[in-house]
């Protein structure tokens, strides 16, 4: 791989599965709109797959990194807890992976973008905790698990005002899909909260002593608001840079 000087070059994380269902060998699967995402946003999108041994060699070649999310969760362990809650599956092989590139992508200041499961594992790479399950520790009526679709709203989100994703999307309120039962439950002081949902829910973070560190609760690459387009196009942006 070489970069594009025109097209920041950015990976995006794979899901995995293991052999059965729809193949009979273990498989990667990627949504398609997380690469129209990046590409319509003006980059250049590279899939990355689970290999920790390898991660930082990455590092050389791409520009920015997209850790997309999941259906599974980040093994409590991780974020010091001693119990693990009945709802929570593990991908040992992909976390590792990918926390061994956030960690890289971190010390070298390279542009990451968390989203959903992603976000949740950037703020334990950031030094957070997360919830394991909202609805035994934070009941709303909010449904955080959505039940309508992906494409459409679930909920709205507040947007904290004097932060990059307020720079970005320009609004306090934004509309937002939502598919998750865990979330960030608390960051060092020297990171940023900068949404949440109305029952306070933490939908995003970010450090401010990096040029982009920014992760959503949300899916912005389903694009149902100019807000979640302008996420891409920012990263883009900072990776080009």
């Amino acid at each position: 791989m070489t970069k594009n000087p025109s097209r920041p070059l950015i990976g995006l994380t794979l899901d995995s599965e293991p052999a059965g269902g729809w193949a009979k060998q273990p498989w990667y699967a990627i949504r398609q709109n997380y690469c129209d995402a990046i590409a319509a946003a003006g980059g250049l999108p590279v899939c990355l797959p689970h290999e920790p041994d390898l991660a930082l060699q990455y590092l050389d070649h791409i520009d920015g990194v997209v850790v997309t999310g999941g259906a599974f969760d980040v093994d409590p362990s991780l974020f010091g807890a001693s119990v693990k809650h009945a709802t929570v599956t593990t991908k040992d092989r992909r976390t590792a992976f990918e926390l061994a590139l956030m960690k890289g992508l971190l010390a070298k200041d390279l542009p990451i973008l968390g989203i959903c499961g992603g976000q949740q594992l950037l703020a334990v790479a950031l030094g957070g905790t997360l919830i394991q399950h909202i609805p035994d520790e934070l009941p709303s009526d909010i449904p955080h698990e959505q039940p309508n679709p992906r494409t459409e709203a679930g909920h709205e989100v507040i947007v904290s005002e004097n932060t990059l994703l307020h720079r970005i999307v320009g609004q306090v309120r934004i509309p937002v899909n939502s598919a998750h039962h865990q979330a960030v439950k608390a960051v060092p002081a020297h990171i940023t909260v900068n949404a949440s949902a109305p029952d306070g829910v933490i939908e995003g973070i970010e450090d401010p002593a990096r040029r982009f560190c920014l992760g959503v609760q949300w899916h912005p690459e389903y694009h149902i608001s100019p807000a979640d387009r302008a996420i891409f196009d920012a990263l883009i942006a900072a990776a080009a840079a």
